[in-house]
């Protein structure tokens, strides 16, 4: 299915360019999303069944661009030449609202979708690692504790960890998942290792973000794109090295690669349910209000998408963790209503 939907892609660019000149969103007579590649597969299987269920409705278009490159996509304009759709693994910052709506597009719907997982992973036949966040941020951070990182291998982190070398693969700086990794993990490592840090955040954001939130760049951390399929494939021809994805591709990929536990918490669906395992995130789409009534069938797809949801649903059946019945309520009422995100909620 994913291969279907970007064979879709291939063959609709060059009508997305033809438009682009000129016309309103009416000028369109297909959905487009792009965004996250996490949230990319369970989109792509809301465009399925909405297709096969929505007699006259064409394939939309989804493409995996990450959530940084899709939000600036999706904040370029309103008409026929931008996203109807962005996929998104962390929330939409304040910065980004602003410069959409810089370009005329200031109603937005903001719909939570899921929770999903930062999920640690390795190969089955890897060295079996359990790790804790302080671990992580020792291990990736720039600068840990202020000093330049020149810890080579996991021992020299903690001398209990095999003495393998720090070899991380992970999604780039555009990716939502980066940022929830930053957010989730290395926040919280730092907060345990350095006691200033938290301080630092309203006092020094800056000499924050160099203690806390810069990953190194020494080849430890390795850059592997938009593709979390590729670092499900680098850790069977390198089963000492570590996989950061979504929770969804360690549970497609369980044949091959084992979840590495976050103090002591594996990651599974109901540890991230219940909020045990601590990289747990939601999952969101957001949409354009002025896109709704211009191009066909795009309430009927963001309905479609409500109708997925659920426990025991096609789209908990990929790996997406299901939202409490209330959050789930909660977005089921914005796109019913069409309600706006407000964007005083956005940081």
């Amino acid at each position: 299915m994913r291969f279907l939907a970007l064979s879709i892609v291939a063959l609709s660019v060059s009508a997305c360019a033809d438009q682009a000149s000129g016309g309103g969103a009416g000028s369109r007579d297909y959905i487009t999303a792009v965004g996250s590649s996490t949230v990319y597969p369970f989109t792509t299987i809301v465009a399925e069944q909405f297709v096969n269920g929505t007699p006259g409705a064409k394939a939309p278009v989804i493409e995996s661009t990450g959530t940084g490159s899709g939000m600036k996509l999706f904040c370029e304009g309103i008409g026929a030449a931008h996203p109807d759709i962005v996929n998104a693994s962390r929330r939409m910052k304040a910065s980004e609202y602003k410069a959409c709506a810089a370009n005329g597009v200031s109603d937005i719907l903001e719909i939570q979708v899921g929770l999903d997982g930062i999920a640690f992973a390795e190969a089955k036949n890897g060295p079996k690692m359990t790790l804790t966040p302080a671990e992580i941020y020792r291990a990736l951070a720039a600068a840990p504790g202020g000093r330049r990182n020149t810890s080579r291998l996991w021992s020299d982190i903690n001398p209990a960890l095999p003495a393998t070398p720090i070899q991380v693969y992970g999604p780039p700086s555009t990716s939502g998942t980066r940022d929830a990794l930053t957010e989730l993990i290395l926040d919280t490592g730092c907060a345990a290792e350095v006691p200033q840090a938290e301080a630092m955040k309203d006092s020094d954001k800056d000499g924050y973000a160099a203690l806390c939130n810069r990953i190194r760049e020494d080849g430890a951390y390795i850059d592997a794109g938009e593709n979390d399929n590729l670092i499900v494939q680098k850790l069977q021809s390198n089963p000492n090295a570590i996989g950061i994805f979504g929770y969804s591709y360690l549970e497609e990929n369980r044949d091959n690669v084992n979840g590495v536990p976050l103090n002591g918490v594996v990651p599974t669906y109901a540890a991230i349910a219940d909020g045990q395992y601590p990289g747990s995130r939601p999952l969101f789409i957001y949409a354009k209000k002025a896109h709704l009534t211009a191009i066909p069938f795009l309430a009927n797809f963001l309905k479609a998408y409500v109708a997925a949801w659920n426990p025991g649903g096609p789209l908990t059946a990929k790996g997406l963790i299901a939202a409490p019945p209330e959050v789930r309520a909660a977005a089921a009422a914005v796109v019913a209503n069409g309600t706006l995100l407000d964007a005083k909620q956005l940081h």
